[in-house]
């Protein structure tokens, strides 16, 4: 079986609220029982809660399989990079040091690199991944583009990412702020010099009236 060609998955972090819903659902797949293959990334901790879900995003030419000396990873026909085979693995790192989007990991009881395979067992099948099926924000979607441009109208999916000289295509897609086509390419690298920002929003704030009485002042502007 492959992966229905139709069916893509998609994140937004927007949406992310840190639930941890996805890890949960994440350890209890089949294929690795208790580990989860999901994990969150904070933005920027010291100034937001603000989380991101990270996955495999499935590359078309995918770095770790290059640099692996055993030939241990391998991509399906239809794109889905799988974890290291055991019988190949020698837990030798490459792998890790490789990956632009840091996903593999090495665990160092089994002498393996495990990683997220998209749930290749369920999609494989047309099913969604088990982090999709649980992620109450639906900042993890497995569907059609048409679906997602129905469901996101102010936003548009993005694969191709570059690494200073390096541009990388996955299978997976990030939902950024919709733009005039051409679909943009997300510069990583430039992106991580990028300083938050403050934003003016206009909330209703209860100001002390004559006699003790509250009233709504609509036009105060509170700093978040």
């Amino acid at each position: 079986m492959s992966k229905p060609e139709h069916l893509q998955f998609f994140i937004d972090p927007n949406r992310c609220i840190g639930c941890q819903s996805c890890v949960q659902a994440c350890s209890e797949c089949d294929t690795h029982r208790g580990i989860p293959m999901i994990h969150l990334e904070y933005v920027d901790r010291s100034h937001s809660v603000q989380t991101v879900p990270v996955v495999c995003m499935h590359c078309e030419q995918p770095t770790c399989a290059e640099v692996c000396p055993a030939d241990a990873i391998k991509r399906t026909g239809d794109g889905v990079v799988q974890s290291a085979r055991k019988p190949r693995c020698i837990a030798c790192g490459n792998c890790v040091m490789a990956c632009p989007f840091g996903v593999p990991e090495v665990y160092e009881d089994k002498k393996l690199m495990m990683k997220c395979d998209m749930c290749y067992d369920r999609t494989s099948v047309g099913k969604r991944p088990m982090c999709a099926t649980v992620c109450p924000s639906q900042a993890l979607f497995f569907g059609t583009r048409e679906q997602i441009e129905q469901l996101r109208p102010m936003s548009m999916p993005v694969n191709r990412f570059r690494f200073g000289n390096q541009t990388i295509t996955t299978q997976v897609n990030i939902m950024v702020p919709r733009v005039p086509s051409p679909a943009p390419l997300v510069d990583v690298t430039a992106a991580m010099n990028e300083e938050a920002y403050s934003r003016g929003i206009s909330l209703p704030v209860v100001s002390e009236a004559p006699g003790g009485a509250g009233v709504e002042d609509p036009f105060a502007e509170v700093e978040v």
